[in-house]
């Protein structure tokens, strides 16, 4: 018991020093090019033909590792409001998202890899749609000059018949 409590004591008295021993990440070049999107933006949201207008904010977080975003506006009459997070995974090398809405209560999990130029990113992943059923989902971000972003987010309702699911002008 005595042995024990020694044991547990130098644990405690230690381990701060081995926490600072162990040299923590940083953010890359990838983390910065997400920062583009830092901002208060004006956006046009297109879903299944309607055309809203809503507003997007985004913010560096966490050091600089996550940049999280906050959506809002109307669907056919009906309130929308979106959050995310998007990073890049240093030991996967690959863009990571989260997103949830007011639309559902199952997350979005994507990720993807950006093309040579940098100014596309490919994302995919799956959720739960209103019915229960896995929905697959592809998300292309193209990253133009000045403030404006272009991102078609696609969703595979029946096999082999993607639609377009929703287009963001921000």
């Amino acid at each position: 018991m005595i042995c024990r409590s020694i044991a547990l004591s130098l644990l405690c008295l230690l381990a701060p020093v081995l926490v600072r021993a162990q040299e923590l990440p940083k953010p890359g070049p990838e983390h910065e090019k997400l920062k583009e999107f830092v901002g208060e933006w004006d956006a046009e949201m297109e879903m299944q033909g309607q055309k809203s207008k809503c507003k997007a904010t985004y913010k560096s977080i966490c050091g600089g590792f996550w940049i999280e975003s906050d959506f809002t506006g109307s669907v056919g009459g009906i309130e929308f409001n979106g959050h995310g997070l998007d990073g890049y995974d240093l030991r996967t090398k690959k863009h990571i998202a989260i997103w949830v809405d007011s639309m559902g209560s199952a997350p979005l999990h994507m990720e993807g890899t950006p093309d040579a130029t940098g100014k596309l990113l490919v994302m995919t992943g799956e959720t739960f749609n209103l019915a229960g059923e896995k929905e697959k989902f592809k998300a292309t971000t193209e990253m133009k000059e000045g403030p404006l972003h272009l991102q078609d987010v696609h969703a595979r309702r029946r096999p082999g018949k993607p639609g377009l699911y929703d287009r963001v002008h921000t």
